[in-house]
């Protein structure tokens, strides 16, 4: 029975049987790109097929309740475009080692704020309002479409019903090759037909497909119902990538999107745990505003303000003045201001390293009025506040409340109570209320302790300091590094040299060793004049990749070789400072110019920013594991995109060295600052055009691409650093790397790997493509690239030792034997979801 007659038959049957319909099969042919090639695969017709031929009804809205995301996220970047990463949080940047939590502890990781708990806010009502909830009321506009019945021509409807039936089963190539066979007769009512079909039946999917052949076709006229429904849609599944991509073909054509496409797109961003999301969001939302001129729901408005307060690690700060904007517009759109939001935003600007006292006090009049108590969050936020200035009158005050408050007191209360008085210089009254905290409490916290010994420190009571030091070192309670660098770097300031180099010996048997106290002892050789023991020191620092040199470890250096006399170790830094770009201090620089002149070597004036060989095999190992560019609108100008997975250990040690390879190109917002050690997860260089080869090699198109001469650049280093950044180690010690790109970029790879004897499988899992090394080919890939291996990952990265089975979300579930596996195969089964 051909196609033909099938449909004849369905038709019939639509007038004669009545229900229940018994399952019918029928054995026709393979499908094929004609709908007239007979094949030979077994097909079901039944009360879903006949249903292909029922008048279109208005699809359910299904509703979900949208995951808050909690990725921790630096400050906002500078950019040229909305590009970021599409990897699981919080493995954003893709970890590259798996440590169980003690381990983690033990690790130190001491860039954190005075407390252990006060990184997140945390809310009273843990239910609220979601945005989801307000789906179901939003208006969009009804599609017209012709139904089958009322085409004249039956081969028209035979094969629009064949149509409907075949593209749903079958994946991304095969869907286009079967439409593009179509050519001759489909029009835009045809094709608007099928993506319809496609949402009426829930193949979403395959509806976008359709919908993005269309635009292709020179018949193609924009339909904004049909966008704005397939937009909507494809939001409602959380596939905000191609949501986003058809709300971008609305503006572009003139026309403003649907206030439900706007919400729905936000609900998208705000329910995706990916980094990069939440400011997505606060862009779609701040143009759903000024744009399209709309009110957005209470709930949307409830639930990026949520979404804001809910990043830990105290990056929420960097979100005040968006957080301002949403408390903006409840008020002028006269909606209710519920309580959370109050104390959400006291909560941001006692964050603020400049607090506005003035604001605080005024939301706090406002809740007054509003008729809500000031909960133990408002009154935290309030003695943060305080320690910012020293304000003793108003901490105290605030300190009765919260005693006089059922809630038990937080121990950073303590703390910032401990900070009030250090500010105005009671020291004692800082030491009572360390006392007083393991009276109320019954513990003393690290971060207690970290404060303590800073204020005695401060106030150069030394023996004080060494007696809490002592202790917090039996307590058994970690990190201890903010401490020991406090220690020795008071140590410095009162020249207790002696005292200085055993805290130090000390530090470096409890501790990961890092470059501040190294620096800090540095100064110590150079300043009694131990410039032996101070070259070996500075050696070790620039031979230990972790640890490096700086700016500021170089000046100390020459400093001690000018003062001694000793000018050719003085010009051979001075040729390191110029080779790393680093800037030396002008008091150096009037000596070593006379240096110089003596010896006959002229000064070497500044050179154009350019990248060594060793900088551009990083940059490309880099940018196979993920790493981005952005580009302008005229791709004149580059930026590259450094973002470092917070949660991962390992990637906190890459960044060092990531940020020290490339310091002469970072942004100056991405700089350290004087006193400032800390390197942030997320970083980028200037926009230069210097970046233009590398962004039209992999970013040709703001996507990510495979090079065609990606055979030519293989080599060892750049492997290490795509294995740093964008790999995982097992937990049975075999190797991951991934890779975004078109399949047959993905074959030249590997074709390269196995031309360099390194034997390796293929997966693909949503965008990704993942390239595993197994069992002895694990070990293989290893020897290739241990000497390239930064030496503190190596325990995190070796190939064959087992680990804890916790590896990252996006790598647990890949299976190389099951059958979708493709070893140097095809990709047809490649697949677009946004969340794989």
């Amino acid at each position: 029975m051909d196609v033909q007659q099938m449909i004849v038959a369905a038709n019939k049957a639509q007038c004669f049987v009545s229900p229940p319909l018994s399952t019918l099969i029928i054995t026709i042919n393979t499908p094929s790109l004609n709908p007239n090639t007979p094949s030979k695969t077994p097909m079901r017709t039944s009360l879903s097929f006949l249903r292909l031929f029922r008048p279109l009804s208005r699809p359910q809205t299904v509703l979900f309740r949208p995951l808050i995301p909690r990725y921790a996220a630096p400050r906002f970047s500078p950019s040229f475009s909305r590009h970021f990463s599409v990897s699981s949080a919080p493995f954003s940047a893709s970890a590259v080692g798996f440590v169980d939590e003690k381990e983690r502890e033990e690790e130190e990781r001491w860039d954190f704020s005075n407390n252990e708990t006060e990184a997140k806010f945390v809310f009273e009502d843990n239910d609220g309002v979601f945005a989801d909830n307000d789906m179901k009321h939003l208006v969009a506009p009804e599609i017209e479409v012709k139904e089958l019945d009322e085409l004249p021509e039956q081969w028209r409807r035979s094969k629009l019903a064949w149509l409907c039936k075949e593209l749903p089963a079958h994946k991304a190539g095969t869907l286009v090759r079967i439409l593009n066979a179509q050519r001759k007769w489909l029009k835009q009512e045809d094709a608007t037909y099928l993506a319809v079909h496609c949402m009426r039946i829930r193949e979403n999917e395959t509806g976008f497909r359709v919908y993005k052949w269309m635009m292709q076709q020179h018949w193609y006229r924009f339909d904004f119902a049909l966008a704005t429904k397939l937009a909507d849609y494809m939001g409602k599944e959380r596939k905000f990538t191609k949501c986003r991509e058809i709300f971008d073909d609305i503006i572009n054509q003139g026309r403003v999107p649907s206030e439900s496409t706007f919400h729905i797109l936000i609900v998208a961003y705000l329910s995706t745990p990916v980094q990069g999301c939440l400011d997505e969001a606060c862009g779609i939302y701040n143009r759903m505003i000024q744009l399209g001129g709309y009110q957005p729901r209470l709930s949307l408005h409830n639930s990026l303000f949520r979404a804001l307060l809910n990043r830990p690690g105290g990056s929420s700060k960097y979100y005040l003045k968006q957080a301002e904007f949403i408390f903006h517009n409840l008020e002028t759109c006269g909606l209710e201001i519920q309580k959370e939001i109050y104390t959400g935003l006291i909560w941001l600007h006692s964050y603020q390293d400049t607090v506005d006292k003035e604001r605080i006090k005024l939301l706090r009049k406002m809740m007054r009025e509003s008729g809500m108590e000031e909960g133990k969050e408002v009154l935290i936020s309030i003695l943060r506040a305080c320690s910012k200035d020293g304000d003793v009158e108003e901490a105290e005050r605030t300190w009765i409340k919260l005693l006089g408050s059922n809630d038990s007191i937080p121990s950073q209360a303590f703390v910032y109570k401990m900070e009030v008085y250090s500010k105005v210089g009671e020291i004692t009254k800082s030491l009572e209320v360390f006392r007083e905290m393991k009276k109320c409490l019954g513990y003393t916290s690290i971060a207690s302790y970290h404060k303590i010994i800073e204020v005695l420190c401060e106030s150069e009571q030394m023996d004080l300091a060494e007696s809490f030091m002592k202790e917090l070192i039996e307590s058994g309670m970690k990190p201890l590094m903010p401490s020991y660098i406090k220690l020795t770097d008071t140590y410095l300031r009162l020249n207790y040299h002696d005292k200085l180099e055993s805290t130090f010996l000390e530090c470096l048997e409890k501790c990961r060793p890092n470059r501040t106290i190294y620096s800090i002892y540095l100064s110590s050789l150079v300043k009694v004049g131990n410039l032996g023991k101070a070259e070996e020191i500075f050696n070790h620092m620039g031979e230990n990749v972790t640890i490096g040199v700086n700016a500021k470890s170089c000046n100390t250096i020459l400093y001690g070789y000018l003062s001694s006399g000793d000018n050719s170790k003085a010009e051979k830094i001075y040729d390191l400072m110029c080779q790393k770009k680093f800037e030396i201090e002008s008091p150096l620089m009037e000596k070593l110019e006379s240096v110089l002149r003596s010896s006959r070597k002229e000064v070497k004036k500044p050179v154009s920013l350019k990248l060594s060989k060793e900088q551009r095999e990083i940059l490309m190992g880099l940018l196979l594991g993920g790493l981005q560019i952005d580009s302008d609108e005229e791709r004149k100008n580059h930026m590259i995109r450094f973002e470092f997975n917070p949660s991962s250990i390992p990637h906190s040690i890459l960044k060092r060295h990531i940020h020290d390879q490339y310091h002469e190109w970072l942004h100056p917002s991405s700089k350290l600052t004087a006193g400032n050690g800390d390197i942030p997860h997320k970083f980028n260089t200037i926009s230069h055009s210097y970046f233009g080869f590398y962004a039209d090699q992999f970013w040709p198109k703001g996507q990510p691409v495979i090079p065609k001469l990606i055979h030519r650049w293989l080599s060892p280093i750049v492997l290490a650093y795509w294995y740093m950044y964008g790999g995982y180690r097992t937990s049975a010690g075999d190797i991951l790397l991934k890779l975004k790109g078109s399949s047959e970029g993905v074959k030249k790879v590997v074709k390269t790997l196995k031309s360099k004897s390194l034997n390796c499988r293929v997966k693909r899992k949503g965008r990704v493509f993942w390239i595993g090394f197994l069992r002895t080919d694990s070990m293989w890939f290893w020897k290739l690239v241990e000497p390239y291996v930064l030496d503190d990952l190596k325990d995190f990265l070796k190939a064959g030792s087992e680990t804890a089975d916790d590896c990252a979300v996006e790598s647990r579930d890949i299976n190389f034997d099951s059958a979708s596996d493709s070893d140097e195969k095809g990709s047809s089964d490649y697949s677009e979801d946004d969340n794989p």
